[in-house]
Formats: C-alpha cells, sequence, structure tokens
C-alpha cells in the first residue's frame, strides 16, 4: 500500500507541460527558419555538427530528470505491515441530493456547495467513527462505501456535482433503500442516516421507507439547505450561468426548501432535523449528538510502517539531469567514429 505526503506539488506537472509546449514550439520555430536561410542538405553541409537527435534526446532526458523530482518533492510512502486497528465509533451514512435543483443559489455559492461544506465540517469533527456516502437524483449512486478514512471521503465529496447523475428527479427512496447495504456491522448499536437536501419533490413513500430503517436500527437525521423564497435553477457551461430552467409555459421555475417534507422525514425516521443554512450551529448539533452516542468498538486492518521513498525518485531525476548536462547539442568526434546516436544510417 502507498501513499503521497505532498499531493499539491503534482501541480508542477502543469508547469512540465508547458515547456513540453514550448518547446515543440521552439523546434517548429527553427525549422521555419532554417527553411527561409537553406534546404536541409545545404543546412547539414552549413551545419555539419548540429544533431537535431541529440537535442531530442536532452529534451527527453530533462523532461525525465523533472518529472521524478517531482516525484520525489511529492513523497511517495509506501505500507510494509498489515496492522490491526481497534476504534470506538458509530456509522454515519451521509446522503446528498444532487438534483438539478440543488445548483440554486439562494445559498452562496450554491446549495449542493453548502451541502458538500457542511458534510466536510461534519467530517471534521469526527473521531473513529465509519462514514458512507450516497449521491442520489432521479437514481441513487454510491459515491463511497462505508469506511474509516475520512480522507479519501472528503476527496469523493469534492467530486460530487449535478451532472453526475444523467437521471434527474428526487429519488430519495432509491437512496434508502442502497444506504441498508452500507451497514455491514450487526453489532453497532449506533446507526445514523443523514440526509441533506432541499426537501423538493420528495416521493409520498419515503416516511414509510425512514419508519422501515428505524425499525432496522438506522436513525434518520435530514439537514435542509436553500430558503423559503428560492430561487432559479441556473443551466451552468464552463462555469457561467447561460440559461435558467424554465417549464412548459415557458416561465423561470423557481425552486424553495421544503423543511415541512424533511421534517417529517426525520420524525419517522426517528431522527432530527437541522437547518443547513446556519453552518455552525448544524455542524455543533450534530457533532455533539455523535459525541454523546453510545460507541462501539470496531477493528479495521490498515497499512502501517509508512517508509519514505522519495530519495529513489530523486536519485533517479539527478541521474536523468546530469545525463542531460554531458550530451551536447553538436555531435563530437568519438560519437562520429562510433555514430552512437545512428546518424550515419538515418543520413544513408
Amino acid at each position: 500500500m502507498y501513499r503521497i505526503e505532498q499531493p499539491a506539488y503534482f501541480y508542477l506537472f502543469i508547469g512540465l507541460g508547458l515547456m513540453v509546449v514550448f518547446f515543440i514550439a521552439i523546434l517548429w520555430w527553427k525549422k521555419s527558419i532554417q527553411k527561409q536561410f537553406a534546404k536541409s542538405t545545404m543546412f547539414r553541409r552549413l551545419a555539419p555538427d548540429y544533431s537535431p537527435f541529440k537535442l531530442s534526446v536532452k529534451a527527453v532526458f530533462l523532461g525525465l530528470g523533472i518529472t521524478f523530482l517531482i516525484l520525489g518533492l511529492s513523497n511517495p510512502k509506501i505500507g510494509t505491515k498489515l496492522k490491526t486497528m481497534k476504534r470506538e465509533g458509530v456509522d454515519i451514512v451521509f446522503a446528498l441530493d444532487v438534483s438539478r435543483s440543488m445548483d440554486a443559489r439562494d445559498i452562496a455559492p450554491s446549495r449542493l456547495e453548502k451541502s458538500k461544506l457542511l458534510i466536510s465540517r461534519i467530517i471534521d469533527k469526527l473521531g473513529a467513527d465509519r462514514i458512507g456516502i450516497i449521491a442520489y437524483a432521479g437514481t441513487a449512486k454510491s459515491l463511497l462505501p462505508i469506511t474509516t478514512d475520512h480522507a479519501a471521503a472528503k476527496m469523493f465529496l469534492d467530486g460530487a456535482n449535478s451532472n453526475m447523475l444523467s437521471s434527474q428527479g428526487t429519488a430519495l427512496s432509491d437512496a434508502l433503500i442502497l444506504a441498508k447495504t452500507y451497514y455491514d456491522n450487526d453489532e453497532q448499536t449506533n446507526r445514523y442516516l443523514v440526509i441533506i437536501s432541499d426537501g423538493e419533490d420528495h416521493e409520498s413513500n419515503v416516511l414509510d421507507a425512514a419508519e422501515g430503517l428505524e425499525a432496522e436500527g438506522v436513525k434518520v437525521f435530514t439537514i435542509g439547505v436553500g430558503t423559503e423564497k428560492g430561487a432559479p435553477i441556473p443551466t451552468v457551461q464552463y462555469g457561467n450561468t447561460v440559461e435558467y430552467k424554465r417549464d412548459r409555459e415557458g416561465e423561470v421555475v423557481i425552486t424553495k426548501r421544503t423543511a415541512e417534507v424533511l421534517e417529517e422525514l426525520a420524525d419517522s425516521g426517528g431522527g432530527n432535523y437541522y437547518d443547513g443554512n446556519d453552518t455552525e450551529n448544524t455542524v455543533a448539533s450534530f457533532s455533539e449528538l455523535i459525541a454523546n452516542a453510545e460507541k462501539t468498538a470496531l477493528e479495521s486492518k490498515e497499512f502501517s510502517d509508512y517508509k519514505d521513498q522519495f530519495q529513489w525518485f530523486l536519485a533517479i531525476g539527478l541521474f536523468f539531469l546530469i545525463l542531460d548536462a554531458f550530451i551536447f547539442e553538436k555531435r563530437t568526434a568519438w560519437v562520429k567514429r562510433i555514430d552512437l546516436f545512428k546518424e550515419k544510417t538515418q543520413k544513408s
């Protein structure tokens, strides 16, 4: 098992890509200038020591050297031992509404981004609790199976958006059915399902489904985002709003938070409703609930004894940079004799 300690250094690959584009542009520019000055056969006579092949080799070595240096800076680590970890916690599954109405911006920056922030803040307050994430719109999709890896949960959460499910609508019942499969520990005494939504367009049968979950020992909590005043649903392209959703009569559709639906759902599921517009109180209240809950002992196997591997990548990177420094663009006498780069063969 491996992990990257400093993944932020991977952004340097953008600079490396720009260097490659710049190098190709320079080669194209030099060739165009050479064609204006003389034909290729004449140019080889005028500059017999020039080696375009060696120039390309130097560029490849330089690129490889920088690549391995970036990998070294990110400090890859390898876990060498599988260790059994004992924890005490509860099981929490987040069901995130990713329907189009969640793109409304009556809550900045949008209902969906606000929901993701709430989940992320709650995760930050958790201890050894296991978490899972479900995204739902017209259908439900598993984003992350239940796990103790909170960093992975936040990574998958960042990728959630209103375009990830082609089927639109609010099929919360599908999310409730999917959530049942997440609770795989029969000894767990506290199981929580947290639904984050604007409460719009939920089916009538979800109340019965929530009661069924409570009967199986899963408490259903809801967090509402959005305002009662509502807002239009934007159509976004390349980060810009180009249109708002309209009904059949051509009128702009206004989506509103329906807190009553979410309150009834929480009551049916034996949980509580939270106003997600108030981030601090919602996070504090839910964190207090989890902190006071009875914890169940959990066992999980994790890789331990991670060892730094950056030195290998730095050594390889320096090796390629040294090779690049010792290769000259001009052909040397000993290269001409042994024809290392097969340039005589290419000419013939």
